[in-house]
């Protein structure tokens, strides 16, 4: 696989990401609890070394699932976790972005994955949340964290070039977490201004939101007829054409299910042809 540096890492581009291993909507344990510690272990021996997780998928679901399938970690595995936000008992995402918030939802990750540093951990911005002088204090908890030796790097997700702009003033910048997909390139300046940094970017939903019933992006009239001329399914072609748009493009897809995982541990395979990167360039 072709690798991307993440810190002191050097990472395969396609990573894992852990959101799918708890139950339905992100909420409670895996369907088959079995299978989810398969999947991880068989993600790592397949050469995963990124892994993307957080606290409050579950919540606390998904770093317990992770720590009892791989502790003790290979030395090579980059953990990236997210803070910012937290689970009500509806299964609703709120704001738990406060700098004392932000530095217990660190430790806390620490402290469920067995760890004493994460590779980075991703300041998730909510609503509301990317004010000047909120931010400011947000990334000041950020770098205490860092100076702290709790994590090797910061991360941002969901932000807006000025906010990239704005944080690299103060601190470096390992990865930046934005949605982005085939039919969906708002990101596409932040994802530019990662590239000139040399900074990761790590695109949520590339194929499209998975809390959406239907699902334009897979079912793209270009995309299906793309997926059967290469004989793949839509999303490792969506998945595949991602990895052209930069080379510092890092996927995280995640699932429960091990036939899906092989299927997307494949797609560092597959090439595109002109013609077919060509139309799938011109979706957006």
């Amino acid at each position: 696989m072709e690798t991307f540096p993440l810190g002191p890492f050097e990472v395969s581009r396609v990573g894992f990401g852990a959101m799918q291993l708890p139950g339905r909507g992100v909420m409670g344990p895996p369907r088959d609890r079995e299978q989810a510690l398969a999947v991880l272990r068989r993600a790592v021996e397949a050469g995963v070394n990124h892994i993307d997780t957080a606290q409050y998928y579950g919540p606390d679901v998904s770093n317990e699932l992770i720590r009892e399938a791989l502790h003790p970690y290979a030395d090579d595995l980059a953990l990236v976790s997210k803070v910012g936000a937290r689970r009500d008992e509806q299964g609703g995402w709120t704001p738990w972005d406060a700098p004392d918030e932000l530095r217990q939802g660190i430790e806390d990750n620490l402290r469920s994955l067995q760890i004493d540093q994460l590779a980075a951990v991703n300041l998730r911005l909510m609503e509301g949340s990317g004010t000047d002088e909120k931010f400011d204090g947000q990334l000041s908890a950020m770098i205490q964290a860092k100076k702290d030796g709790l994590i090797a790097g910061i991360g941002l997700s969901t932000i807006t070039v000025e906010h990239l702009e704005h944080a690299l003033q103060r601190t470096d910048v390992l990865c930046v977490q934005n949605p982005y997909n085939l039919l969906e390139r708002d990101s596409q300046p932040v994802l530019e201004l990662c590239a000139d940094y040399g900074i990761a970017f790590v695109p949520y939903f590339p194929l499209g939101s998975a809390f959406r019933a239907e699902n334009p992006v897979l079912n793209h009239p270009e995309v299906l007829a793309a997926a059967e001329r290469l004989g793949r399914t839509p999303a490792q072609t969506v998945l595949a054409w991602t990895l052209t748009v930069a080379p510092n493009v890092l996927l995280i897809p995640g699932t429960s299910s091990l036939a899906h995982l092989e299927e997307n541990l494949a797609v560092a395979d597959i090439e595109l042809d002109a013609e077919t990167k060509a139309t799938l360039d011109g979706l957006a």
